[in-house]
C-alpha cells in the first residue's frame, strides 16, 4: 500500500516524531546513568574519605556531611547512642548548635528517632507528620517534611543513626537515596570500628606508659604531690576531660579539699572544699564506687557547677574499704559522657594514686619514727646524765655554802645554785617536750602550751625558752586554761611582731595560783604605741580576779606577768 502524502508532496512527520521520542528517552536514560555514575563515584569518594582517617570525631563528621551531600538533604544529623539509651553525641549539618544540644538531650528510643535502632532498618517518609510515631523531636527543631533514617551498625551493635530531612530540590527521598545512604552507613561501620580500635590501642599504650612512669616516680621517692599532679594530668588528657581534680579529706574528715588540679582553671579550684555529707563527691568517697554525673551544673559540686562544666566522673582513690580521696573529672559544654572503657582505665589509675598515698604515709611514719627515736634518746641522755650531774653539782655547792664565811662569796654560790636549779627545771621541760611532741589531737594544757610556743618559734626563727612548773593538767580548769592560752599567744605575738625580739623565755607556774611570765629582749613598749593587746590581757586577768603587769627587763626588753588565782590546787 503506498504511503500517504500531504498536499505539499513532502514525506510524512510520524517517523520524525517517533525518533524525537526515542532520542528524548535515550537522553533521559543517559542523564540518569550519568547521574548514577556520578553518585556512585561520589559514594566511593566519600567511603575513601571516611576510611582514610582514624580519628573517630573526624570520621563521624565526614560521614554526616557525605550523607547530606549524596542524598541532597538540607538537614542531616548523626546521633551516637550511649549505654543508657541516650544520645551521647549529636553531629549536626545545617542545624544550629543550640538545636543540636536540644536533640542530644532526648532519649534515642523515642518516636521516629529511635525507629532505625529498634527495627535495625531504614525508614523513609514523604511526610513526617503522617507517621504514627512522629514524636521524639524537641521544641525548636527546624520544620521538616520528608525524612530518611538509617542505622549505623558496627558488627552486631547499633552505634548510632543517620537522619536526613528535606531534600534541597523540594522532592522526596527515593529508593536510590535510601540505597546509597545505607551503603554509606555500612561502609562507615567498618571505618568507625577501625577508628575505635585505633583509639583503644592508643589509649592502652598511653596508659601503660603513664603507669610505668608513675611506678618509677613512686619507687624513686618523688614527692606525693608531684606524683598526684602527674596522675591528674594524664587522667585528664587520656579521658579528653577539661579539668581533673584530686580531692583529699581534711583532718576532721568532714570536707574533701581540692589539693591537686590540672586544667585551665586549676589555680582557681585548688583549695576549694566540698562537704562530704549529702554530696555526690562524698558518696564516692564513703562508698568507694565510681559515679557518673550527667551534668555538673546540677551537682552539689561548687568548684565546677558554675564554670560551664557538663559531663562529670568521680573515681574513688583506693579500695571500697579504704578510700583515700576522689579523682574528679569534668568536660565543658555539650560533650559525650565518660564511657565504660574510660572508667575502667581510670579505676586502674586510682589504684596507682592509692599506692602513692600509702607510700607517702609510710614514708612519713618512718621519718616520724626516726625523729621520735632521736627525741627519746636525747631525752634519756638529758634525764639520766645531764640532770643528775647538775643536781649533784648543786648539792655539792649547797654543802660547800655552809663552809664559806665570806658573805659575798656565799651570795655568789647561792646565785649559782639558783641558776643550776633553774637550768634543771628548763631541761625537765625540754625532756617533757621531747617525749611528748605536740600534735593536732593533743588536748592537754601542757601540749597546747607547747604547740603555741612551737608556732611562735617559727615566726621568731628560734624556739622560745619554756619552763613549766606544777600540775598544769590537773589543777587548771578549762575556762582559765583558755584565757591562759589566749594571753600566751598575744604575748608571743607582741614579742615577735612588735618588739622584734630575738630571744623570748616563757614560764608557766602552778603553785596555789596560775602565773605566766614572758620575757623578751626586744625594743620594749613605746610610749603611745598600740595598747589593745595589753588591755585585753589585763581585762582577762581582772575578770578572773588576778592581775597583769608589764615591767622593763634589765638589759632591754619587757617582762609581762599575768597571774590569776585557782579555785583549788593539787600536787602532781
Amino acid at each position: 500500500m503506498p504511503e500517504p502524502h500531504d498536499d505539499s508532496g513532502q514525506r510524512p512527520l510520524l517517523p520524525q516524531m517517533r525518533l524525537d521520542d526515542l532520542l528524548s528517552e535515550l537522553h533521559t536514560r543517559l542523564e540518569a546513568a550519568l547521574s548514577t555514575r556520578d553518585r556512585v563515584r561520589s559514594l566511593l569518594d566519600a567511603v575513601v574519605s571516611i576510611g582514610s582517617d582514624l580519628d573517630l570525631a573526624t570520621v563521624l563528621r565526614r560521614l554526616t556531611e557525605a550523607a547530606a551531600h549524596l542524598a541532597g538533604a538540607r538537614f542531616a544529623g548523626l546521633g551516637v547512642i550511649g549505654e543508657e539509651g541516650h544520645f551521647v553525641e549529636f553531629i549536626p549539618v545545617g542545624i544550629s548548635d543550640e538545636q543540636a544540644q536540644r536533640i542530644s538531650r532526648f532519649p534515642h528510643g523515642d518516636g521516629l528517632l529511635g525507629f532505625p535502632t529498634r527495627q535495625r532498618a531504614p525508614l523513609r517518609l514523604s511526610r513526617v507528620q503522617d507517621h504514627p510515631s512522629a514524636t521524639g523531636f524537641p521544641e525548636g527543631h527546624p520544620p521538616m517534611t520528608t525524612f530518611l533514617g538509617v542505622p549505623i551498625q558496627v558488627r552486631d551493635e547499633v552505634f548510632g543513626n543517620l537522619y536526613l530531612t528535606d531534600k534541597e530540590d523540594g522532592g522526596e527521598f527515593d529508593k536510590e537515596d535510601e540505597a546509597i545512604v545505607t551503603a554509606l552507613a555500612t561502609a562507615a561501620g567498618v571505618a568507625i570500628e577501625n577508628a575505635r580500635l585505633y583509639e583503644e590501642t592508643r589509649q592502652r599504650e598511653r596508659w601503660l606508659s603513664a603507669s610505668t612512669e608513675i611506678t618509677t616516680r613512686l619507687l624513686s621517692g618523688v614527692d606525693t604531690d608531684e606524683v598526684l599532679g602527674y596522675l591528674a594530668q594524664q587522667a585528664r588528657e587520656m579521658s579528653n576531660a577539661d579539668i581533673a581534680v584530686v580531692l583529699l579529706p581534711d583532718a576532721a574528715d568532714e570536707n574533701l579539699v581540692a589539693e591537686i588540679a590540672d586544667g585551665p582553671l586549676a589555680k582557681e579550684i585548688i583549695g576549694t572544699p566540698v562537704v562530704i555529707s549529702e554530696t555526690q563527691c562524698g558518696a564516692a568517697y564513703r562508698e568507694g564506687k565510681a559515679i557518673v554525673i550527667p551534668d555538673l551544673r546540677y551537682a552539689n559540686c561548687p568548684m565546677l557547677s558554675h564554670r560551664g562544666f557538663r559531663p562529670g566522673l568521680l573515681i574513688p582513690l583506693g579500695t571500697p574499704e579504704h578510700t583515700r580521696g576522689v579523682l574528679l573529672l569534668g568536660k565543658s559544654g555539650v560533650r559525650a559522657p565518660f564511657d565504660s572503657s574510660t572508667r575502667g582505665m581510670l579505676d586502674a589509675f586510682s589504684g596507682q594514686a592509692a599506692v602513692a598515698l600509702e607510700l607517702a604515709e609510710a614514708r612519713q611514719d618512718a621519718e616520724r619514727l626516726v625523729v621520735l627515736e632521736d627525741r627519746d634518746r636525747i631525752a634519756k641522755d638529758l634525764h639520766d646524765t645531764v640532770i643528775q650531774r647538775l643536781f649533784a653539782s648543786a648539792m655539792t655547792l649547797m654543802s660547800t655554802l655552809r663552809l664559806v664565811d665570806d658573805a659575798e662569796a656565799g651570795e655568789r654560790l647561792q646565785r649559782t645554785i639558783d641558776d643550776l636549779d633553774e637550768t634543771i627545771r628548763e631541761i625537765r621541760s625540754t625532756v617533757f617536750a621531747l617525749q611528748h611532741p605536740p600534735t593536732s589531737t593533743d588536748m592537754s594544757l601542757r601540749g597546747r602550751v607547747l604547740a603555741a610556743v612551737e608556732t611562735a618559734g617559727r615566726a621568731l626563727g628560734r624556739r622560745p625558752g619554756l619552763t613549766l612548773d606544777g600540775p598544769l593538767d590537773t589543777s587548771v580548769p578549762e575556762e582559765i586554761a583558755e584565757h591562759l592560752l589566749a594571753v600566751l599567744r598575744e604575748a608571743l605575738s607582741n614579742a615577735t611582731r612588735h618588739a622584734h625580739a630575738e630571744e623570748v623565755n616563757v614560764r608557766v607556774t602552778v603553785d596555789g595560783e596560775l602565773s605566766l611570765e614572758v620575757r623578751d629582749n626586744g625594743v620594749g613598749i613605746p610610749e603611745g604605741g598600740r595598747r589593745s593587746g595589753l588591755r585585753n590581757m589585763d581585762e582577762r586577768a581582772r575578770a578572773l580576779g588576778g592581775e597583769f603587769t608589764t615591767t622593763p627587763r634589765e638589759g632591754g626588753g619587757t617582762v609581762l606577768a599575768w597571774r590569776v588565782p585557782l579555785p583549788c590546787a593539787s600536787d602532781d
